[in-house]
């Protein structure tokens, strides 16, 4: 299976690393550490090093009980880095929910839209399907960040979830947007609690019926935290126990801080899976 976007065709035979870039001083692990526009281009240079196979710039938080930023916050945080990153050779996502964010980036090369709203803002729908090409990802989630741990009432999460992510998908796809353009996101910690989570990496598999990749992003998040009683600084071992187990039960993408660490933990698995050093 393949993710078509902007301008690479990514190949999605083997689990591909996405490094975190948040451009927000007020992201829940790393608020502030890439907030200026030389920090973060920095950042994607050592992501890449590091062997990241795409790049996702935020510049808004989503973080349970983050505050709305605004169109033009967002672009000031956003676009000085998106226009370094899509010159270094790989694969540029742009983290955001907000139309004139999107229209933005993409005029300027983005190649993917990421949208934990999974295009249901005003607008957001129609400028992605202007565009010939661009890859997104449709993210579960209810309500808004500053709302959302409010509404985590589920009967059966794992088939909420699925339903919505199958639904969005169809609706994306009937508005002009390829299926190949398209990967879904459960949502880890967005409008769920340990348990929901849990159950959503435990029955994973579930997810790959609707007949899209899935991207993935456990690293550094609550529920870890609820596991192993550590803080958020200190879930590196964690978030690399948690990608390792959504990529063997089928993720295409992990959405990762931790990029190296990650990229070694998946080299092990692969060259356990062969039982050989062949291709590691």
């Amino acid at each position: 299976m393949h993710w078509q976007t902007s301008r690479f065709r990514i190949d999605l035979a083997r689990t591909r690393v996405m490094g975190i870039v948040n451009v927000t001083p007020d992201s829940f692990f790393d608020g502030g550490r890439q907030s200026s526009a030389a920090a973060a281009i920095a950042h994607c240079e050592r992501l890449l090093a590091e062997g990241a196979d795409i790049l996702d710039i935020g510049g808004e938080s989503t973080r349970p009980g983050a505050e709305p930023l605004g169109a033009a916050h967002e672009l000031s945080r956003v676009l000085p880095v998106l226009r370094e990153a899509v010159k270094l050779g790989v694969p540029v996502s742009v983290d955001t929910s907000e139309p004139r964010v999107m229209q933005e980036a993409l005029a300027l090369g983005a190649d993917i839209i990421n949208d934990v709203r999974a295009l249901r803002r005003p607008g957001a729908l129609k400028v992605v399907a202007a565009h010939a090409q661009a890859g997104v990802c449709l993210m579960h989630m209810r309500g808004e960040p500053d709302s959302m741990q409010g509404l985590s009432g589920y009967d059966d999460v794992v088939a909420e979830v699925n339903d919505f992510l199958r639904q969005r998908a169809q609706e994306v796809q009937a508005a002009g947007i390829a299926a190949e353009r398209i990967v879904l996101d459960p949502g880890i910690g967005f409008a769920k609690q340990a348990e929901h989570n849990l159950a959503l990496l435990a029955r994973q598999a579930e997810l790959l019926g609707i007949g899209r990749p899935l991207l993935v992003g456990w690293s550094r998040k609550g529920t870890l935290g609820r596991i192993t009683g550590r803080p958020v600084g200190d879930r590196q071992a964690a978030s690399l126990a948690a990608a390792l187990l959504a990529a063997q039960r089928g993720a295409a993408i992990v959405r990762v801080h931790d990029v190296a660490a990650t990229v070694d933990a998946l080299a092990v698995w692969r060259a356990a899976e062969r039982g050989s050093l062949a291709g590691a």
